[in-house]
């Protein structure tokens, strides 16, 4: 059923295709007399589904990664196809309109997508107001980020004003200093940046009423040296752990032919071709963490294959969003049933 859905939706420019799909979802959701039209969509969880991890109770290890439902707008409907938690953002303190139009493309031969988004987001305020429906039993993680007009020796304060504003609101929050659409952002990945955003964020973690998990999200294009360092400097402070990874602004191996690659212009890449490698960053990144630090592997999970090798490669809970594209919800029960009797 989803192919025939598929065809017409690629048949769209991405961008559109992907608000037309939410907006379809919700009308479907909201309306009693049509939920059965979705259930040959639905996963149900089971109880064996579930997996406890930083004092959260997660439905299931699968989750839907960040940059999906970037402004909160539906979880719900995305947490009732199945999965266990939805990421939400990235979420910037103020709106902004991110990159020019077109900025959303498919890969069709390698089952990728490239994106140059730039965290365009309705602001810290808006997404507060649309997670004040939150039921409790939903987990949410908080995705946040800087603005784009910021400069880097002010980011700190933007992480910390998106940091205090969504606390209260998601069960655990991302840093995400990994994106490649916003100019200069991947430079705060350094040790000597990162060991001081750290300590800032637990220090305003100290004073909240309730301790709430933090995580770092990095991405693929680090050198050995500087993912090592990385890790280690992870492992040393006082955050759960880390997303690994984000997508790549690389471009190897692909089907697609080099000239249409080239049109498309700057981004970060993901699905597929990202599989084998953000696969070894996990395997590589949990020899350096232990066992005590968290990893959610996300990149390149395209069926219940790659998701099992995440897992055994070290990951605790894994997040898709580019396989969810290219092969709809059933990805969701495919990876569900594998993660069941692994």
């Amino acid at each position: 059923m989803y192919s025939i859905l598929k065809a017409y939706l690629f048949s769209l420019d991405p961008e559109k295709a992907h608000h037309f799909t939410i907006k379809l979802l919700k009308f479907f959701f909201s309306k009693p007399v049509l939920k059965f039209v979705l259930n040959p969509f639905q996963t149900k969880l089971q109880k064996k589904d579930s997996f406890s991890l930083m004092e959260i109770t997660f439905p299931s290890r699968l989750g839907l990664a960040a940059g999906f439902d970037k402004n909160a707008e539906f979880y719900n409907e995305m947490l009732d196809l199945g999965f266990g938690f939805v990421e939400i953002g990235t979420v910037t303190p103020l709106p902004q309109d991110g990159n020019p139009k077109p900025r959303l493309f498919r890969l069709v031969e390698d089952q990728a997508i490239i994106n140059r988004m730039g965290f365009n987001n309705v602001g810290l305020e808006q997404v507060v107001r649309n997670l004040k429906s939150k039921k409790p039993n939903q987990i949410i993680g908080g995705n946040i980020g800087k603005n784009k007009i910021t400069p880097n020796d002010q980011a700190i304060q933007d992480y910390i004003i998106a940091f205090n504003g969504i606390y209260e609101h998601v069960d655990y929050l991302v840093v995400n200093v990994s994106s490649p659409n916003t100019p200069g952002l991947r430079d705060l990945q350094s040790v000597s940046f990162m060991e001081t955003l750290l300590e800032r964020l637990d220090q305003e973690r100290k004073r909240m009423m309730k301790s709430k998990p933090i995580l770092l999200k990095i991405a693929p294009d680090l050198n050995e040296s500087d993912f090592q360092e990385l890790c280690v400097c992870v492992k040393n402070s006082p955050i759960e752990g880390m997303i690994i990874s984000n997508t790549t602004i690389g471009r190897n191996g692909l089907n697609t032919s080099e000239k249409m690659v080239e049109e498309l212009g700057a981004g970060g890449l993901s699905g597929a071709p990202l599989t084998r490698l953000s696969t070894q960053l996990v395997r590589d990144a949990r020899k350096i963490l232990g066992k005590d630090k968290v990893i959610i592997g996300s990149g390149g999970i395209m069926n219940a294959k790659d998701a099992k090798e995440k897992i055994e490669a070290g990951a605790d809970l894994i997040q898709i969003y580019s396989g969810f594209i290219y092969k709809g919800p059933a990805l969701i029960r495919e990876i569900t049933k594998a993660l069941r009797s692994h």
